[in-house]
């Protein structure tokens, strides 16, 4: 399996017509089967379910789609950097950034290095922690800010930034209606919980839990900070995620979750042993100065 033969497939399974396909690579139809066919031998599976008029991905084929999309963008990021290498300070730098306040606390490097080096590009992919750390192993981004805890075997890091936790809940709620801006972790007994997908923040929360003498009834794990809170303004439990979860409606509103360890941090992060460019190596030295200054 060469970059040309992902090439192939990676048209056929957008196109899903072998004839559009093979127009699409300016090639004829017998030759583009025989390369499909080729490779679904070589992997020792169907990729395609085949119709008269259409095809269909198989799971398989699905499973090779997204792999093969992945390491098409490694490619083309890659060259495009080594040729920017040998033209001085310039280049893209790829970053991932944890929904939350990550995206408020970066803006500011990203401005002053792109004044700094008005040639280098950003290209930024958001998810949650463990999609950017997924993200980081394939090799689509070299950078990422993340939330703690952090694995310090693995990944080389520094705090940027924290957050308090809070509860996010609807404004008919019972406990929306108390006076105090916090809550403590007691007052949740028994209540649906929402939190981030993130696994060990979720340990985290369970000790926060087990050490206020509660067992927290955890009914759904959710990867966007908007859906959960959409979530909670719906009634279908409470949500607990970083302050920035909180958008301001009608519907929704929000407390502190009582004591003074209940926060996250954010922590800017790359693999131990990956080899970095000149200019990410840069970037990170610029960082660590704003943090310091």
């Amino acid at each position: 399996m060469d970059i040309k033969s992902i090439k192939y497939f990676v048209t056929v399974a957008e196109e899903l017509n072998i004839t559009r396909a093979a127009r699409k690579l300016h090639m004829s139809q017998p030759p583009l089967s025989a390369q499909i066919k080729s490779l679904e031998e070589e992997l020792e599976t169907e990729l395609f379910e085949r119709g008269r008029r259409h095809l269909r991905l198989t799971e398989s084929g699905q499973m090779l789609y997204r792999k093969s999309k992945e390491i098409l963008s490694l490619t083309e990021n890659t060259l495009a950097d080594i040729r920017a290498m040998g033209k001085g300070m310039r280049g893209t730098i790829y970053i991932g950034l944890v929904q939350g306040m990550a995206p408020d606390i970066a803006a500011e490097w990203f401005a002053g290095f792109i004044g700094k080096y008005p040639d280098v590009r950003f290209r930024i992919l958001d998810g949650n922690t463990d999609d950017l750390l997924e993200k980081m192993r394939s090799g689509l981004i070299d950078l990422a800010v993340i939330t703690s805890p952090v694995d310090d075997s693995l990944l080389h890091n520094f705090r940027v930034g924290e957050e308090r936790m809070t509860v996010l809940m609807s404004r008919s709620h019972p406990l929306a209606l108390c006076g105090s801006e916090e809550i403590k972790l007691s007052d949740l007994e028994g209540e649906n919980i929402i939190v981030p997908s993130k696994k060990s923040l979720i340990e985290t929360i369970y000790v926060w839990f087990r050490k206020a003498g509660v067992e927290p009834k955890i009914v759904c794990e959710m990867d966007s900070y908007l859906d959960a809170a959409a979530l909670a303004g719906r009634m279908v439990g409470v949500s607990i995620y970083p302050r920035t979860a909180y958008v301001p409606n009608d519907s929704l509103t929000f407390k502190y979750i009582e004591g003074d360890n209940r926060k996250i941090e954010y922590r800017f992060v790359w693999q131990r042993g990956h080899h970095l460019s000149k200019i990410e190596e840069e970037f990170i030295d610029y960082v660590q100065e704003c943090i310091e200054s």
